[in-house]
C-alpha cells in the first residue's frame, strides 16, 4: 500500500481520485470504482502497489501490437482492479475482485526492481502493463516504468483507455507503445455494458497518438452488440480521422464472464468487419482466428506481404522499416 499521487482533497471525509475518467469522489474508508484506490483518513492509498496479480513473459503480439517490435517478448504485468466492469471481460477474475462488499485484493509482492531485473534476465524488450486497466494502479506503474526507462527497457500498456488527462500527463514520457481497446462506438454500450463513457476512450486515443506514443486499436465483436455495419463503418472513419496507420485489431469473441449466452462472432461478421476497416485503413488483423491472411501485415502500396503472420509464428521482412518489395515504408516501430 502506498499513498496514491493522483488525488485532491475536496472537504473532510472526501477525497477526489483523478486516475481515470470516473473521478471518483472516494467517501472516508470506502474505494473507488476500480476497487483498489482507498481513502484512509483523508488520503488516497493505491492497495495494489508491488502487488503482482499476474505476470508472463508473453510475444508482443499477444498484446496485441503488431507494428511494435515483432517477433520479440516482453514481460507482462498486472494487478487486481479496473475502473470498467464489462460483461465480456476475460480477466475477470483479477479485473472484478476487489470490487462489491466481498471484494479480495490479492497478488504476490513483486518489487519495481525485481520486475525490471527479470525483464532484463529473461531478455525481453520491455514490460507491458497489461491484463488489467494500468490506470488503477498509474503509480505502480510509472514507478516501474521509470526503472525499465534507466535500463532502455520499453514499456507498454494495453489499456481500456479511460485514463484521466492527469494521468496521461504523468506517464506520456515514459510509455513507448499502447493498445487501447475502442470497445464500442455507442455510449450506450459502454454505459449499459462497461458501466464507463465513450466520450473519454475517445480522446484518450488522441492523446495518445498525438504525443507520438505508438497506438494501436482493438475491437472485440461481439455479436447484436457492437457488429453492425453502421458502427464498423463508424469505427473505421474515426480512426481514419486521426491517422489512417493506425492498426485497427478485429477480435473474435468468445462466451465469458456475465455473457455465457452469447454466441461467439461468425467468421462472416469478422471478415465483413475487416473488409469495412481496409477500406478506410492501411492496417487491419482479425484477432482470436489462425489465418494467415487475416493476421499478415500488406504494404500498403504494392500489397505484398511484408510480415507473416501464423498465430504467434511471425516472419518479418521488412528491411529498415520498408517493404521489401516497393521500398514503402511501413508504418511502425520496428527496430
Amino acid at each position: 500500500m502506498q499513498e496514491a499521487i493522483l488525488y485532491e482533497r475536496v472537504k473532510p471525509g472526501i477525497v477526489k481520485c483523478t486516475a481515470c475518467a470516473h473521478y471518483c469522489h472516494v467517501l472516508k474508508d470506502r474505494v473507488g470504482a476500480c476497487g483498489v484506490r482507498k481513502n484512509i483518513d483523508d488520503k488516497l492509498y493505491l492497495l495494489v502497489y508491488e502487488k503482482v496479480a499476474a505476470a508472463h513473459i508473453d510475444p508482443i503480439e499477444k498484446k496485441p501490437l503488431y507494428h511494435f517490435f515483432p517477433n520479440s517478448q516482453i514481460f507482462s504485468i498486472g494487478t487486481v482492479g479496473c475502473p470498467l466492469k464489462c460483461e465480456f471481460c476475460q480477466n475477470y477474475d483479477i479485473s472484478q475482485s476487489p470490487k462489491g462488499k466481498d471484494g479480495i485484493i490479492f497478488g504476490n509482492e513483486m518489487k519495481i526492481k525485481d520486475i525490471v531485473n527479470l525483464t532484463l534476465k529473461n531478455n525481453c524488450i520491455g514490460i507491458a502493463y497489461t491484463y488489467n486497466e494500468p490506470g488503477c494502479f498509474l503509480e505502480f506503474a510509472l514507478d516501474t516504468a521509470k526503472l525499465a526507462k534507466k535500463h532502455n527497457l520499453k514499456n507498454v500498456f494495453v489499456s481500456d483507455g479511460y485514463e484521466s488527462k492527469e494521468s496521461f500527463e504523468l506517464i506520456k514520457n515514459y510509455i513507448d507503445a499502447i493498445n487501447i481497446d475502442l470497445k464500442s462506438f455507442s455510449d450506450d454500450f459502454y454505459k449499459n455494458i462497461c458501466g464507463a463513457r465513450l466520450q473519454p476512450i475517445l480522446d484518450s486515443i488522441k492523446r495518445f497518438h498525438k504525443a507520438n506514443i505508438w497506438t494501436e486499436l482493438t475491437t472485440l465483436i461481439i455479436p447484436n452488440h457492437n457488429d453492425s455495419e453502421k458502427e464498423l463503418k463508424q469505427i473505421a472513419e474515426f480512426i481514419a480521422s486521426i491517422d489512417k496507420n493506425i492498426p485497427w485489431h478485429i477480435s473474435r469473441f468468445y462466451p465469458m464472464y456475465k455473457m455465457l449466452n452469447t454466441p461467439e462472432t461468425p467468421l462472416t461478421t469478422l471478415k465483413k468487419a475487416y473488409e469495412i476497416g481496409k477500406k478506410y485503413l492501411n492496417y487491419v488483423y482479425i484477432g482470436n482466428v489462425i489465418d494467415e491472411k487475416y493476421e499478415s501485415t500488406y504494404c500498403p502500396k504494392c500489397k505484398k506481404q511484408v510480415i507473416k503472420r501464423i498465430g504467434y509464428n511471425v516472419e518479418n521482412k521488412l528491411k529498415a522499416n520498408k517493404c521489401p518489395y516497393c521500398n514503402f515504408e511501413i508504418k511502425g516501430v520496428f527496430e
